[in-house]
């Protein structure tokens, strides 16, 4: 177990009530990576982060994290991870600059060495210029990514990110995405809950499916998207009159009969060479004098393979368990 940065197997929890939190709940997450799990609320996301980084006691089964039994070696554990929760855990009161000195000296460094870091984080967070605001003037991003700062003050081994973008606007969502990338490019391990499918896609490595306390699924995103199956060419038709003379183009090129939306003129079908597919279904309609709004090929989704594996869609908004 100790090959990788967290790793957890036959975790069981259950909450008061008989509520079930984790069932037989396995996971490993290499060292330096952003391990992503996904699930809907109540999946048992939260649960998971809040048994590895020992704040929830669980049932049975094991975990290690960065390299120390969460049993037996809480308070290594906690020497060596850092944890942010769904909520930026910043004074409004004091200034950004002040926030993170407060952090350093609670981690018992002394002045001169916590008014160091301070600054280096705030550099390193793209804060400077905001530095002697106090923290409750800061948009919802620059929080969160103060918050993300504090993290790091002791330069963790693993870090937990719980739901770090929950009610973020897109250009602040970018922005944490950005620190993101920048703390595992320093070494840090980052298990990452989601229920944003993009953030998924765009900062995991590897990413776990977890449905009903225990994980379904388990790859990168590409390998994921594969369990649906191919690449698929999708053609928009101009005029609904040539819809048919279209599907009879895409089948001759694909093999296969398009699946057809008629109220939306489009058709859809599995591809295997997608730029074959494409150049020689572009040149087939040309040729057939049929007018499209749009031709592409595109892959299966992280969406349709969070429906296939768990019944339903992914939804937003905040997780309890």
């Amino acid at each position: 177990m100790t090959a990788y940065a967290v790793a957890a197997e036959g975790l069981r929890q259950r909450y008061r009530g008989g509520t079930t939190g984790l069932d037989d709940f396995d996971l490993r997450v290499p060292e330096g990576t952003v391990y992503g799990l996904l699930g809907p609320n109540g999946a048992g996301k939260t649960t998971a982060v809040r048994v590895l980084s020992t704040l929830l006691r669980f049932d049975s089964g094991r975990a290690e994290v960065a390299g120390a039994d969460v049993v037996r070696q809480p308070g290594t554990v906690r020497e060596r991870i850092a944890l942010t929760g769904q909520y930026a855990a910043v004074d409004e009161i004091l200034s950004g600059r002040q926030n993170l000195i407060l952090f350093a000296r609670l981690h018992r460094m002394g002045p001169r060495e916590a008014q160091r870091r301070a600054d280096e984080l705030l550099d390193r967070f793209a804060l400077v210029e905001a530095a002697g605001r106090s923290a409750g003037e800061y948009s919802g991003g620059m929080r969160r990514r103060l918050d993300l700062a504090a993290s790091m003050i002791r330069r963790p081994d693993v870090l937990f990110l719980d739901e770090p973008t929950t009610g973020l606007d897109p250009r602040s969502r970018n922005q944490v995405w950005d620190a993101v990338r920048g703390l595992v490019a320093d070494g840090t391990t980052v298990l990452l809950t989601t229920q944003y499918l993009d953030e998924a896609d765009q900062l995991a490595a590897r990413i776990a499916v977890v449905d009903s306390g225990r994980v379904v699924a388990e790859g990168t995103p590409a390998e994921l998207k594969a369990t649906i199956g191919a690449d698929r060419l999708e053609v928009a038709v101009r005029d609904a009159a040539r819809l048919a003379d279209a599907v009879a183009v895409v089948q001759r090129v694909t093999g296969t009969e398009p699946d057809v939306d008629p109220d939306r003129r489009r058709l859809r079908a599995p591809v295997t060479d997608r730029v074959d597919a494409l150049v020689t279904t572009v040149r087939a309609l040309r040729d057939a004098g049929i007018a499209v709004d749009d031709v592409g090929v595109s892959q299966p989704t992280l969406d349709e393979v969070f429906l296939q594996l768990t019944g339903h869609r992914a939804t937003t908004g905040e997780e309890t368990r």
